[in-house]
């Protein structure tokens, strides 16, 4: 796995007037672009997760106390995360998907946050939204609706049709 090193955060603020599907989309193709120049020979897979909560965009927390906030404005309430995966050859963009989930937290206890944090830094810091469903995040919610692998940051089903009808991967 290649990082494209892009700087996420100025991009970001470049797509601001997008919706969040849209941005998601643009970085995913940006991520496959930029690595894609460097292998023209090969299919390049970048993706993108952006979530969206009413005219927000949330980032990545740099700190707990980013994570608190994050979680704290989040909670008894639902978010949308979007998913985004882009395949690019020699520099440009053959493909493009984009993924949603809608998560709707529980009403959870200050104490049970502060609990959360202290066992999860992992979770919380490396995550949009401050949270890893698939680990100990999954006690945040209440309802899970849409697809599993957007919240997971990669929509596998529709990129793997993909790969099959391009005969990358055995149909």
């Amino acid at each position: 796995m290649l990082n494209s090193e892009l700087d996420e955060a100025k991009a970001k603020n470049s797509l601001i007037e997008l919706s969040p599907r849209k941005i998601s989309l643009e970085l995913a193709k940006l991520k496959a672009e930029k690595i894609s120049r460097l292998h023209s020979e090969a299919m390049i897979i970048g993706a993108d997760q952006v979530l969206g909560f009413e005219d927000q965009i949330f980032n990545k927390p740099a700190s707990r106390s980013d994570a608190e906030k994050q979680l704290s404005v989040l909670r008894n309430a639902t978010h949308t995360l979007f998913s985004a995966v882009s395949c690019a050859i020699s520099g440009a963009e053959v493909w493009n998907h984009c993924s949603e989930a809608r998560l709707t937290m529980r009403d959870f206890t200050p104490e049970f946050l502060s609990s959360y944090l202290d066992g999860n830094p992992a979770d919380y810091l490396s995550s949009v939204g401050s949270y890893k469903l698939e680990e100990g995040g999954i006690q945040l919610f209440e309802k899970i609706e849409g697809d599993y692998f957007a919240i997971l940051g990669l929509p596998m089903l529709p990129l793997l049709g993909f790969l099959r009808q391009r005969g990358i991967i055995p149909s």
